[in-house]
């Protein structure tokens, strides 16, 4: 479940890509219990999921669920997810609050803001000694709870920062540009997806604003260098609990990612894959209900495309490591883990 025809949906079609290939690989080894994949378009909507789940647990009688993929609708759906009863692995929904509910069938296999954004803001602490730092977000649940991560780290480096928020179906920003410029501030980190960060970076450099510009997985997407322009993209800064194999790789899941879909994997591809196999694997060990595969979850430990793939008892991942991505030469490179990552300039 996710967007899969929205604005953003160039962060959930990927991981899409990867469940589908896992399950499909899966499949066809004819096991004993085949897995259908059914896919619920909410185009990271909160209102639409909660109808879609509605229709998912009652008419489909799904028996697990590959997501969502965005934070605010998976708290939207989470209580009727636990009500009844409905394992979900997450491959990208990151909001820290969601670890929170004490829900016992949410599971995700990325690391969540609360790891992400001190991870960026450190790195860019350290990568560019500032005097001063402005975040920005819109009034989305992913976009809150990053940019809140971005100045609470700030803040307890000595950082000075000021903050502004902005409505998410907003086109001009104007009113947050000017803000910004009459700040002067050396870094700029924006808590939110592609479509509107791109946006937002375009009208910054047109109005002169040179500040370093960061912001999170939710911006990890060709589309925010394309949103904003490729030179007023150059050199931006997106850090992601993902880890996205470099174009051209040859690894064992890019081989089968790019013999699929004739593409390189993108974000979030090889945790979709790895939020599939958890489910795959409690299948092959004999899980076959919705309750049973849940308890499988918790002792599920393997090696996957994208990490050592583990739950704590909370449903977090237990590994929390953020990688650093930097668009140069108009095509966002991986330059590794934050706390060993160098910027190109």
């Amino acid at each position: 479940m996710g967007d899969l025809t929205g604005e953003n949906s160039g962060i959930v079609i990927p991981p899409r890509n990867g469940a589908k290939l896992a399950i499909d690989e899966y499949n066809k080894t004819n096991p004993a219990t085949k897995l259908e994949l059914k896919e619920y378009d909410s185009q990271g909507k909160p209102e639409q999921a909660t109808s879609l789940i509605t229709t998912a647990v009652g008419q489909d009688k799904i028996t697990a669920l590959i997501g969502p993929a965005f934070s605010g609708e998976s708290k939207a759906i989470g209580g009727q997810l636990e009500q009844n009863k409905i394992p979900s692995v997450s491959p990208s929904a990151t909001n820290a609050g969601l670890a929170s509910n004490g829900w016992k069938y949410w599971h995700r296999v990325v690391a969540s803001d609360a790891s992400q954004g001190p991870a960026i803001a450190n790195f860019l602490i350290t990568a560019k000694s500032p005097k001063k730092a402005y975040v920005i977000s819109d009034d989305q649940e992913y976009s809150v709870g990053l940019a809140d991560n971005f100045e609470k780290t700030l803040k307890e480096k000595n950082v000075p920062t000021e903050r502004d928020k902005f409505a998410k179906d907003a086109s001009d920003y104007s009113s947050t540009v000017q803000k910004v410029k009459a700040a002067n501030p050396d870094i700029i980190l924006f808590g939110g997806y592609y479509a509107q960060g791109g946006r937002l970076l375009k009208q910054l450099r047109d109005s002169q604003v040179t500040a370093t510009f960061a912001t999170g997985d939710g911006s990890l997407d060709a589309q925010l260098v394309s949103g904003a322009g490729a030179a007023a993209a150059e050199k931006a800064v997106v850090g992601c609990p993902c880890n996205i194999p470099d174009p051209g790789s040859n690894d064992e899941f890019s081989t089968k990612y790019k013999a699929a879909y004739k593409i390189d994997p993108a974000i979030y591809s090889s945790e979709g894959y790895d939020a599939a196999t958890a489910i795959i694997n409690a299948v092959k060990g004999g899980a076959t209900t919705s309750e049973k595969i849940n308890e499988a979850l918790k002792t599920i430990d393997f090696k996957g495309a994208s990490k050592q793939i583990k739950f704590k008892e909370n449903g977090e991942p237990s590994t929390d490591a953020i990688n650093i991505y930097q668009v140069t030469g108009g095509v966002l490179k991986n330059l590794g883990v934050s706390t060993e990552a160098k910027l190109n300039g």
